[in-house]
């Protein structure tokens, strides 16, 4: 095993970008194995190979971290569908699903805790039930022995300090990411700015913002949290066209199409919304330019576009091989269909 792969999560962030991959729910409820809304990950116990396999499919896009897909896979969402009796043997399977990958391609590995929908920051008590939430997931992703610990998508930057309170217990690294909706502060009006710092002083080693805002919309933000944050800085947006009046990918509409369930295309019909690979390239590279080292993509996200961020951070993918050669393309373009 190569010096880099033996290296843990800030020593790979020193010598360069690391990319994370994640977006998991979207891209098995695609495939029909997570049911969307709900999202939770119950393919882990019903199809273990296929969550290996996508696993596989990120590692070879260039993904440097496994991340355990126990994203909502906390007692809340289990309770929700009737599956709590599962909750440890879930997250065990995906920890040990996501273990064996990292170890046998030289990643990292790491655990995985999210917003848990019960904190309220008029009730004291619900940071004492979400605390213990954290920890019952955190203590099965300590006895998989995780290289590092992602805290992400909270709405409530106060939920996501308790989260990293709890991760920094563990002793490995801790990555932090918030998910920002339309007004662009968090749900207690804090600034993302200052909740990032808020993050960092509480022993993050990593922070800044994942999900719900795609490239065009995360960018302005992510230059006041690279402006107010020293140390190490995340990014990682859904690969969907966001703007300006429409700054997250719930609040997206799609004009070609007026039958839209619910009348939005979130979460079931953001096809004809999604980023291509040469449009998520261009974030990398502009983030990268800002000083962002953690850098992905969340839901939404599939193995093509993994490879254009490693690609456009200088890198070559294991897939890489079957990235597009133009030179060797033996049907018509465009322009040779004008002609005739």
């Amino acid at each position: 095993m190569s010096a880099e792969a033996s290296s843990g999560l800030l020593e790979r962030l020193d010598a360069g970008p690391v990319i994370c991959a994640e977006g998991y729910l979207f891209e098995l409820e695609r495939r029909g194995y997570v049911s969307a809304a709900s999202y939770v990950p119950e393919v882990v116990l019903e199809h273990p190979e296929v969550v290996e396999a996508l696993h596989r499919e990120f590692v070879r896009a260039g993904s440097d971290v496994v991340e355990a897909f126990t994203y909502y896979a906390h007692r809340e969402k289990l309770r929700a569908i009737g599956r709590e009796a599962d909750l440890e043997v879930m997250n065990r399977q995906a920890l040990a699903i996501a273990c064996k990958v990292a170890r046998e391609t030289g990643t990292l590995f790491s655990g995985d805790i999210c917003n848990t929908n019960v904190f309220d920051p008029s009730d004291a008590s619900t940071a004492v039930t979400v605390r213990r939430m954290f920890e019952e997931q955190l203590g099965w992703a300590a006895d998989a022995g995780v290289d590092m610990i992602i805290v992400e998508t909270f709405y409530f930057a106060q939920e996501a300090l308790i989260a990293v309170q709890a991760a920094r217990e563990l002793g490995v690294p801790v990555v932090a990411t918030l998910a920002v909706f339309d007004r662009g502060v968090m749900r207690e009006g804090w600034s993302v700015a200052d909740s990032c710092k808020r993050l960092k002083d509480a022993g993050a080693d990593v922070v800044g913002m994942n999900c719900i805002r795609g490239p065009k919309t995360m960018l302005p933000l992510l230059r006041e949290v690279r402006a107010a944050v020293p140390g190490h800085v995340a990014a990682l947006p859904v690969p969907f066209r966001t703007h300006t009046s429409e700054p997250t990918m719930q609040s997206l509409t799609d004009p070609g199409y007026d039958a839209l369930p619910g009348g939005r295309p979130y979460p079931t019909a953001l096809e004809p919304l999604i980023c291509n690979r040469h449009e998520v390239a261009d974030f990398a590279r502009e983030a990268y330019a800002l000083g962002v080292r953690y850098l992905g993509l969340c839901c939404g996200a599939g193995p093509q576009h993994i490879r254009a961020i490693t690609e456009a951070l200088g890198r070559a993918a294991q897939s890489s091989r079957f990235t597009a050669d133009m030179s060797k393309k033996t049907f018509v373009d465009a322009g040779d269909v004008a002609k005739h």
